[in-house]
């Protein structure tokens, strides 16, 4: 049993997290600022969920306020902190691009200073896939060089690694970094392809499909992403022995520090992806066609041999059973 502090707790992937922590036995503690990028009531019913365990405790909390940060791991003393809290979405950080330094950065840089003072024997973060910006080389490797973000967005996430090897290598905190990719399934964010395509097409409107519907992406079953988490919370990174200034591998160090794609390995057309919603809806969606959108990419795909590799784990949830799954959770929560 570990001690977990799991911020973002509210969140999609934060609470699935939790709800598998609690069943291992590990004690958590989640915080969450509640804030209302999107439904807040959606952040309520999964806490709900989460308090109705006893061995569940939440605190409300801003990862951007220092001094209730600095407290929280004083007081508590946590073995592992997975970091999930951050402002998410490509596309609203084209209009809103403040919160993102203070949430992503400035918030991130509140937990590394936790995690430094207080022994913390492990720290996973969210990265994500939108790190790899105007990469084209795929699948997607973590041994790549990933300079070239096309969003803000991306941007903190690429910094957020950053950080995290700085503070491992100056303080010897372990640090691993998750780049999740498309991350989709029951309790999922209501600002994400499938709620929105779901929401629309079962409300007989149209819905919005960029690039014509060729982009690709490798959508991700949450269920496999927390698999892939919890996993990894399990595997504190070592030194790389091999590692060389002369030829430096962006997903290892001569620190304790990795990086991980969690992703499908299974890149799926956004037109085949609304053909599969459209089927589990018995229902044709009305398509709005529409050029790229500023910001996106045209396609996204991980290689994992690293995550089989380490932790013996590839996620393979099919997009038909991903789909299946979300829709049918969808239909019993909205009656």
């Amino acid at each position: 049993m570990s001690k977990v502090l799991v911020t973002g707790v509210a969140g999609f992937i934060g609470f699935s997290l939790c709800k598998r922590l609690l069943n291992l036995g590990d004690d958590v503690l989640g915080i969450d600022n509640l804030n209302d990028y999107y439904d807040v009531n959606l952040k309520y019913d999964r806490l709900k969920l989460l308090e109705s365990r006893k061995d569940f405790r939440f605190t409300k909390m801003d990862i951007r306020e220092k001094d209730a940060i600095d407290s929280i791991f004083s007081n508590e003393k946590f073995d592992i902190v997975v970091n999930l809290a951050a402002q998410a979405g490509v596309r609203f950080s084209l209009k809103n691009p403040h919160v993102y330094i203070d949430s992503n950065i400035v918030g991130f840089l509140n937990i590394l200073e936790g995690c430094r003072y207080n022994g913390v024997k492990h720290l996973v973060f969210a990265s994500s896939s939108s790190v790899y910006g105007a990469n084209t080389n795929m699948p997607f490797s973590v041994h790549q060089n990933v300079d070239h973000p096309m969003s803000l967005y991306g941007v903190t996430k690429k910094a957020n690694e950053l950080m995290a090897h700085s503070y491992s290598s100056l303080y010897g905190l372990p640090c691993t970094g998750l780049r999740f990719f498309t991350v989709y399934g029951p309790w999922g964010r209501p600002d994400m392809a499938l709620f929105l395509f779901t929401k629309a097409i079962m409300a007989g409107k149209s819905i919005d499909v960029f690039n014509y519907g060729k982009m690709k992406r490798d959508f991700t079953y949450v269920d496999d992403i927390i698999e892939g988490v919890v996993r990894v919370m399990n595997k504190i990174p070592s030194p790389n022995a091999d590692w060389t200034g002369n030829n430096p591998d962006p997903a290892t160090s001569y620190a304790p520090y990795k990086i991980y794609n969690i992703g499908n390995n299974n890149p799926v057309a956004l037109n085949y992806f609304i053909d599969t919603l459209e089927n589990c809806l018995n229902k044709k969606a009305k398509k709005n066609l529409l050029p790229m959108q500023l910001g996106d990419v045209p396609a996204t795909y991980a290689n994992v041999d690293d995550l089989t590799n380490d932790v013996n784990f590839k996620p393979a949830t099919s997009i038909e059973k991903g789909i299946k799954l979300f829709i049918e959770w969808y239909k019993e929560y909205y009656s």
